[in-house]
């Protein structure tokens, strides 16, 4: 079992920087490959970074290319979400998730644990 919970939303300025971070506590940290969703408003959830265990692999949604970043230290059991230049478009509640594999994966479906979330709001 492992819980995980996020940190680091707030209101925010567009052109503004967030930093997200999720502390995941139970089981061997290393073990597991990460990822962060959202969810707007009246919008399913939608996948937006992940990274595999050893932080080889990572992959972003395309529309945050070039302003995300997702990493982790394992030996502190967090992985975080570094948001640059943050549009309006991006207000939603941040998800933490953790996946019971080492490879990243895409896929809501294929994460096994999850965060309470935590509300990002850009205005504009």
């Amino acid at each position: 079992q492992v819980q995980l919970v996020e940190s680091g939303g707030g209101l925010v300025q567009a052109g503004g920087s967030l930093r997200l971070s999720c502390a995941a506590s139970g089981r061997t940290f290393n073990d597991y490959a990460m990822g962060w969703f959202r969810q707007a408003p009246g919008k399913e959830r939608e996948f937006v970074a992940a990274i595999s265990w050893s932080a080889r692999s990572t992959y972003n949604l395309e529309s945050v290319k070039g302003r995300f970043t997702i990493s982790r230290d394992n030996a502190k059991n967090t992985v975080y979400l570094q948001m640059n230049n943050l549009k309006p478009e991006d207000t939603a509640v941040y998800y933490c998730a953790a996946r019971d594999k080492v490879t990243i994966s895409l896929l809501l479906r294929e994460y096994d644990y999850w965060g309470q979330g935590t509300q990002v709001t850009v205005s504009s």
